[in-house]
């Protein structure tokens, strides 16, 4: 017998302008070595999907 499974779809509608600051209050409520450290998984993430690999020197 199979079973379905079935998801319930939440949704938080939200002005772009006040996304926009919450992103703001978000990362300045970070320490700066959170937000450097988002910055170089970004970075890893970009070059690796761009190059297939991430280069030994930037």
């Amino acid at each position: 017998m199979k079973h379905e499974r079935k998801i319930a779809m939440i949704v938080n509608p939200v002005k772009i302008d006040d996304e926009d600051s919450l992103d703001v209050l978000y990362w300045l409520s970070r320490t700066v070595s959170e937000r450097l450290s988002e910055v170089s998984r970004l970075i890893k993430n970009y070059f690796t999907w761009i190059n297939g690999n991430f280069p030994d020197k930037i």
